[in-house]
């Protein structure tokens, strides 16, 4: 009782968590889930404050939904489609010097595995709002990092 049940990009904004002005890509899209975990803020806002201004919206589904592209393939062939067009838009809208450095996030999962559908068309990797903070501020190495220190007596066990 009592208790706030946030995504973990909100209380990264809400804490004040953000890439400086020399970690951030040259530009940013962001897909927005169909069932986007943030809540309690818009979500364009909170990509904005931890990434930066440089961040732009891509509308559409991206045609993962779950288990729609394995249920419905054909819809979700269609679905994907219209994303695709959506990300081409994207892209071109951005100043062409950034074309280069142009990242696309999300905060999703599966839609994560749905964006990557796209990369030979983009030529972007989707990757998570909070593991594109993590490699900007800690390093390339973060995870192996994180896995080794909690490995070697970072882990408090309980036993029964």
């Amino acid at each position: 009782p009592g208790c706030r049940l946030l995504d973990i990009h909100e209380y990264l904004a809400e804490k004040g968590y953000s890439l400086e002005a020399d970690q951030q890509a040259e530009g940013y899209i962001y897909h927005d889930p169909c069932h986007t975990p943030i809540k309690t803020q818009q979500p364009l806002q909170v990509a904005k404050a931890i990434l930066g201004d440089n961040v732009v919206l891509s509308d559409r589904c991206c045609g993962e939904s779950g288990t729609l592209a394995v249920a419905r393939p054909d819809i979700a062939t269609q679905l994907r489609f219209r994303k695709q067009e959506e990300l081409t838009k994207n892209i071109s809208s951005m100043n062409p010097e950034q074309k280069d450095n142009i990242k696309l996030v999300t905060t999703c999962p599966a839609c994560q595995q749905g964006l990557n559908r796209y990369r030979g068309e983009t030529g972007m990797t989707p990757e998570y709002i909070v593991v594109e903070l993590c490699q900007k501020t800690l390093g390339e190495n973060w995870q192996k990092q994180f896995i080794d220190d909690v490995t070697h007596g970072g882990i408090e066990r309980v036993l029964l």
